[in-house]
């Protein structure tokens, strides 16, 4: 920034162009994907059974005295 004349806010933009303009050179990356089967809970009540479990687990605490 010194030895350029810039300010924080001037070094930052140019920065931050300097990386964008790089980006349309580079090949974009594709995630692979993996079929881990058909699950074993209906996923309809997923909501349902994370309640449930919360609950199991607070009753377990209480027991414990936490």
């Amino acid at each position: 920034m010194k030895e350029r004349g810039l300010s924080f806010k001037e070094a930052i933009n140019l920065a931050i162009r300097q990386g964008l303009g790089k980006t349309s050179a580079r090949k974009p990356y594709d995630t692979p994907t993996f079929d881990l089967g058909v699950p074993k809970v209906d996923l309809t009540k997923a909501l349902q059974i994370a309640g449930e479990l919360d609950d199991a687990e607070f009753v377990r605490k209480m027991h414990e005295g936490r």
